[in-house]
């Protein structure tokens, strides 16, 4: 959520029976660091008092155009013109055919059609009225105008059916809401990125593995999906949840993760290595548990494939590569190495362990031109500045061709 903090936004809420999730939203954007005004039509204050929205966002809820001071505080041309983003949650079948109608006729519609910020809209409705062929070119035209729609999901309805109705998840949306105030600097491109590490299998139940979190990976992903990227992440086992507007290919070997790379990387157009792939594995892994028994457990090791020379092999020739080196020793000299013999663009280099598990890290960037050593931060601006070097480098491929 780092793109909303210190942003306006204004939540718009209509009168739905998912209108009691809106607060959580609310919510969510003020613990992020947004400014959140709350515009509640009529219908929506049956459903939830305005209270509850003013209680967490501190704000004064917005529910009569026609209040005393409305026009000349916070009216709906003032509002429209103040505000970095407007989320409408729930978005109703009869809020989202005024907003594409370019109704007028309350304080929400009316402040919408003044407004030159992004929308973003979160529809929540029966799936019969979802499915209408009204309301989808109602969401065909607010798609054209280019407005944000987080389409709603299958799950029970509140009729006691299922279908798709149900209003996104919390997630989901929030990610919408900061990609659409996000530079779309990445739209049109495919990048693929790997994360986690790998574990190769000893006998039914061991593995040799790392300690590798996917952390960074996962952040890559998801800040280049927010930057309008078409995101193939290919992870090892993690604990994490996969970011919104990823396709996620789970692996476990390396042998599977390169097959997974391989298979996407020729339209790609930037591959991200963040995965902590095992160099070594176990020759034969056993058919059955290995029991325990007095003597010492040999294992006879063979290498990997290497991911990156596989690749280097095979690259395309629009691709633009960035790996990862996590060093206990002469960070530097290896990193630069490493950079060399496999035909990075650009390598992150990190101390191990700091690198591990946590969310800060100090890292290094090393490139053909030099090095840059970066502050401490967290894997979420790391992963920005990681992808602003991408695109530079897609520019400067550009300008050379």
């Amino acid at each position: 959520m780092i793109p909303v903090r210190d942003k306006h936004i204004l939540l718009g809420v209509s009168g739905s029976i998912a209108t009691y999730k809106a607060v959580a939203l609310a919510s969510r954007l003020v613990q992020a660091g947004a400014t959140v005004d709350v515009m509640m039509s009529e219908a929506a204050t049956k459903m939830v008092q305005p209270l509850s929205f003013q209680a967490i966002t501190h704000r004064v809820v917005l529910t009569d155009m026609w209040a005393q001071g409305a026009e000349t505080e916070i009216g709906h041309v003032t509002l429209a013109k103040a505000v970095d983003a407007l989320l409408v949650a729930p978005a109703t079948a009869n809020t989202m055919a005024k907003l594409a109608l370019g109704f007028a006729d309350n304080f929400l519609t009316t402040t919408a059609l003044a407004l030159r910020a992004p929308l973003i809209v979160a529809p929540a409705m029966e799936s019969g009225m979802w499915e209408h062929p009204a309301t989808q070119q109602h969401i065909a035209t607010l798609r054209q105008r280019g407005a944000w729609i987080v389409a709603p999901e299958a799950g029970y309805l509140a009729s006691g059916a299922s279908g798709v109705g149900r209003l996104a998840s919390e997630a989901q949306i929030l990610a919408t809401v900061a990609q659409a105030m996000t530079a779309q600097d990445m739209a049109g491109r495919k990048v693929i990125v790997t994360a986690g590490g790998t574990q190769e299998a000893i006998d039914p139940v061991r593995v040799i593995a790392n300690h590798s979190s996917g952390r960074m990976g996962y952040a890559v992903a998801e800040a280049a999906a927010r930057r309008g990227a078409t995101v193939v992440l290919i992870s090892g086992p993690t604990a994490l949840s996969p970011p919104p507007h990823v396709a996620l290919c789970r692996v476990t070997s390396a042998d599977a993760m390169q097959r997974a790379l391989l298979a996407e990387l020729p339209d790609a157009d930037a591959l991200l290595m963040a995965a902590a792939v095992a160099d070594y594995r176990p020759a034969q892994a056993a058919p059955q548990k290995i029991k325990k028994n007095d003597d010492e457990l040999l294992l006879r090791l063979v290498r990997n494939p290497d991911l990156l020379m596989s690749v280097k092999a095979q690259k395309p020739p629009q691709l633009i590569t960035v790996g990862w080196a996590a060093e206990t020793e002469n960070l530097l000299a290896n990193g630069r190495s490493k950079l060399t013999r496999k035909g990075l663009d650009l390598l992150v280099a990190n101390q191990v362990p700091q690198s591990f598990g946590g969310d800060q890290v100090q890292a290094t960037f090393i490139r053909a031109e030099g090095d840059e050593a970066l502050p401490v931060m967290s894997k979420a601006a790391l992963s920005e500045k990681i992808l602003d070097e991408v695109v530079r480098l897609w520019a400067r491929a550009n300008d050379n061709a």
